[in-house]
């Protein structure tokens, strides 16, 4: 009886030891998904939430437009002055008259030897340009600007002596007192002197602009920083029910925060490009002003508008702003929205 059951059981078995295709599709299925497949659910989900943002700010375009303005006046602040700065430091070269070297000449030195000796601080490192005033010419501007020209000529000779004006590379109170120095050195070089005290307030005048747009700046981002969470919490508490049953479902945090990143990221576009067009028009409206003011003084200085580079730094961070600030308002709620 036992010998009769014993090949049934056999044949019960055999064959499912002896297929092998049932293990193999159970060893695919544990492997589940390959890369591709992943990768394209991943930039769906990401293209869903951009859409979703997108659609949301639409829904709302006068709020968001808002939204964006303030945003924009906070970042045209502190960088339209850093822009006024860099026009002011395109008058370097004014700057640098006001911070020449004057080398005295001895009174002997001839004009040949003054144009030699120009000819050759000219040449020298840290220079700028170097120009020389012959004794006539020296004696002929004080007498123009003293108003004693019929005193001065009845001197039985010319007391002044010849000069070479040197212009500085830069302002820099080290840097010009070793040029000072190191002219002071040359020969037919009786005197070399050098308005420090001006160059000092120049220098402090520059750092205290330098320190005021950088705390401006400080300010105001950190206000665009709170702007931006507040904003994102509005959109938090208006979704939050949604949010708690995303979450009931199984959504993960970094699913219920992406959209909210993007949406920050899109008032950072917004605001930079508004940003920029405010500031590129208002360097044109006060290029205006500047233009005469400038001409009134002979020169045709004129403020150069927002460059490609500094517009595109203003763009990105004005995105990484919105983004940072949706990061930090997401993150401090989200432990809040579990589903209940």
């Amino acid at each position: 009886m036992s010998a009769t059951r014993s090949p049934k059981v056999s044949e019960r078995v055999a064959p499912k030891a002896a297929d092998p295709q049932p293990s193999k599709k159970k060893h695919d299925d544990d492997d589940g998904p390959d890369f591709a497949t992943l990768f394209r659910a991943w930039v769906e989900s990401h293209r869903a939430s951009l859409v979703d943002s997108l659609r949301r700010l639409g829904k709302q375009p006068i709020g968001s437009f808002f939204t964006c303005m303030v945003m924009a006046v906070a970042l045209s602040l502190p960088m339209g002055l850093s822009l006024l700065l860099s026009n002011v430091e395109r008058l370097g070269g004014s700057w640098q008259r006001a911070a020449q070297i004057s080398l005295y000449l001895q009174l002997e030195a001839s004009p040949k030897e003054g144009e030699a000796l120009r000819e050759q601080i000219k040449g020298m490192p840290g220079v700028a340009d170097a120009e020389y005033v012959s004794r006539d010419q020296a004696l002929e501007e004080f007498q123009q600007q003293s108003g004693l020209g019929e005193a001065l000529k009845e001197l039985p000779e010319n007391p002044l002596p010849g000069v070479v004006l040197v212009t500085p590379n830069e302002v820099d109170k080290a840097t010009l007192e070793a040029l000072r120095q190191k002219l002071s050195e040359l020969p037919k070089v009786q005197q070399a002197q050098l308005d420090l005290v001006w160059v000092e307030r120049l220098a402090a005048i520059l750092k205290l602009g330098d320190r005021f747009v950088f705390g401006l700046t400080v300010l105001l981002v950190s206000a665009l920083l709170l702007v931006i969470g507040n904003t994102i919490r509005l959109h938090i508490e208006n979704r939050r029910t949604e949010i708690e049953v995303i979450k009931l479902v199984g959504g993960t945090d970094s699913y219920v925060r992406r959209p909210f990143l993007y949406m920050g990221a899109l008032y950072g576009f917004g605001a930079g490009i508004l940003s920029w067009g405010v500031l590129a028009f208002g360097l044109n409206w006060l290029n205006e002003s500047v233009v005469q003011l400038a001409g009134l003084y002979g020169s045709n200085f004129a403020l150069a508008g927002v460059p490609v580079a500094d517009g595109l730094s203003l763009l990105l961070g004005a995105v990484l702003l919105g983004y940072i600030g949706a990061w930090i308002a997401v993150a401090r709620h989200l432990r809040e929205l579990a589903p209940k």
